[in-house]
């Protein structure tokens, strides 16, 4: 099945959020890289195409550390992707980024181990700079779309990437804090840099469902039903600030990501 110029725009983490479009397409994409995630989901906001995957599968069967990131950000690319938007669950480590509230991260530590990070492995080598990791131009128009909504936005952070799937200790969490880390997540590296491996623009929205564990005598530690409780309370204001920015991204774009690597994969 021919899939080139399928979508413009992907969105990870879309599970459930393509259920709001009509005449969606299920499509299923074989890559140099292994099985995706699931399907991927097209449908149209604004005069967008849009692919959905859910990163973890509609069932949420996958761990994090078990998530195919290449065969999933190499199936965005082959529809057509020129923009990727990753919104994904993410706990505090500072006490002023509430749950509840919305971070446009711009930069990443990688706190992770044995994940395939790059689509370059040889016999072609090269070091995309990952400097600055998440698109501009994406990042002000989320950060502004979040304003216009109300939603309680930080406009910069740097989220640290665990490996999963088991939660931080607390003497990690606290040291986590202390560099001045805002944000924790398990599902943010390598998806972003791969992204811009294919020249895409990458951006994250974390969405903050709870405190990690190292604010020590503050906040009980975090759980699973936690998590979800504050994730799925605060889907309508995700669904709000995705589909709108999504409608207002402009058709071409005015950034460096998509020269960060000569494509040679």
């Amino acid at each position: 099945m021919e899939i080139q110029n399928k979508a413009t725009i992907g969105v990870f983490g879309g599970s459930g959020f393509y259920s709001f479009l009509e005449n969606i397409e299920e499509i299923k994409i074989d890559t140099p890289y292994g099985k995706t995630s699931d399907s991927v989901f097209l449908g149209k906001i604004g005069s967008h195409n849009v692919a959905f995957m859910p990163r973890h599968g509609r069932d949420h069967f996958i761990p994090p550390h078990l998530v195919n990131f290449r065969a999933n950000v190499w199936a965005m690319k082959a529809l057509g992707c020129n923009r990727v938007i990753s919104p994904c669950a993410a706990g505090s480590l500072q006490k002023e980024v509430k749950p509840g509230d919305f971070v446009i991260c711009d930069q990443f530590v990688d706190w992770t181990d044995g994940r395939k990070t790059t689509f370059y492995e040889g016999p072609h080598v090269q070091h995309p700079s990952p400097a600055d990791p998440y698109c501009p131009e994406l990042r002000e128009l989320a950060i502004n779309t979040g304003k216009n909504l109300g939603i309680n936005i930080h406009e910069t952070g740097t989220v640290v990437v665990i490996n999963g799937p088991r939660f931080s200790t607390k003497a990690e969490s606290a040291f986590f804090t202390s560099q001045g880390w805002q944000v924790i997540n398990m599902t943010a590296f390598p998806e972003a840099y791969l992204v811009k491996e294919l020249n895409m623009c990458p951006l994250n929205i974390s969405l903050i469902t709870d405190y990690d564990a190292g604010l020590v005598g503050d906040v009980p530690p975090v759980s699973h039903d936690a998590v979800m409780e504050v994730f799925n309370n605060n889907l309508a204001n995700l669904k709000s600030l995705l589909f709108t920015m999504i409608e207002n991204i402009p058709e071409e774009c005015h950034c460096s990501c998509c020269n960060t690597a000569e494509l040679d994969i």
